[in-house]
């Protein structure tokens, strides 16, 4: 199947559910036929499920839960990092719907994504949403939780130029962190670009996504990987 039509399956399949929004494992799957590097995530729906595809992936791994009701995993429970090997997935499979029912008994729960744990980097958001007068709009700043906080974020409308991504990433105050400070690594800064143009590449071709958050991207001193995804599509 070539990476379009992957496209087209996952937002058809959406679509015909009647859903805007993607789940983490469709919206990563979405990301990776368009040439977007993100974790690998697979979806399973129950804890056979889930040991096969952490054996898939490789150990360690990481486990979110997955459901359209459910904006932030973590509050609730629904995300384990570091599962060692089978025995820790099947556990924590068991142990992550029994407290994520507990703190959102009213959530459908679709089962849970079973990603590669990726390195730890510096933090940082990428992200698109559609603004009524100008058309999509994107966005960077430093991701987690700093982008709640810290609001240090840059916007540009759609299409970027190879400028535009380089001037989104220089202009945030936190701009010292991703050129190292005090010793520390800092981020390649021509990935960042690079991927803030992949981004703005793919909303023109997909008109039919409305918002796009990658947050976090994990940056590092040799490349970026985006290791939480969501896609919303436009409503027809």
């Amino acid at each position: 199947m070539t990476s379009s039509n992957l496209t087209e399956q996952i937002i058809s399949a959406a679509k015909n559910e009647g859903r805007t929004l993607l789940t983490e494992v469709e919206s990563k799957n979405l990301l990776m036929a368009e040439g977007i590097t993100v974790t690998d995530a697979h979806l399973a729906t129950d804890a056979d499920e889930a040991t096969a595809a952490a054996e898939k992936v490789g150990f360690p791994t990481v486990m979110k839960i997955i459901s359209p009701d459910i904006a932030h995993k973590s509050d609730v429970g629904g995300v384990v990092v570091g599962l060692a090997d089978a025995d820790a997935v099947r556990t924590g499979y068991e142990e992550m719907l029994r407290t994520v029912r507990e703190s959102a008994p009213d959530a459908r729960i679709d089962g849970v994504s079973i990603q590669t744990m990726a390195e730890p980097g510096i933090e940082v958001i990428v992200g698109s949403t559609t603004d009524p007068q100008f058309g999509p709009v994107m966005m960077f700043g430093l991701g987690g939780v700093f982008v709640e906080v810290l609001k240090d974020v840059s916007f540009r409308i759609v299409p970027l130029a190879s400028r535009d991504a380089s001037q989104m990433i220089r202009e945030i105050d936190a701009l010292p962190i991703l050129e190292g400070v005090r010793g520390q690594a800092g981020a390649d800064l021509g990935a960042l670009e690079q991927l803030l143009l992949a981004v703005s590449e793919l909303i023109e071709r997909r008109p039919e996504i409305a918002e796009l958050d990658l947050n976090p991207v994990f940056a590092y001193p040799d490349g970026a990987i985006a290791v939480d995804a969501r896609v919303v599509l436009h409503e027809e």
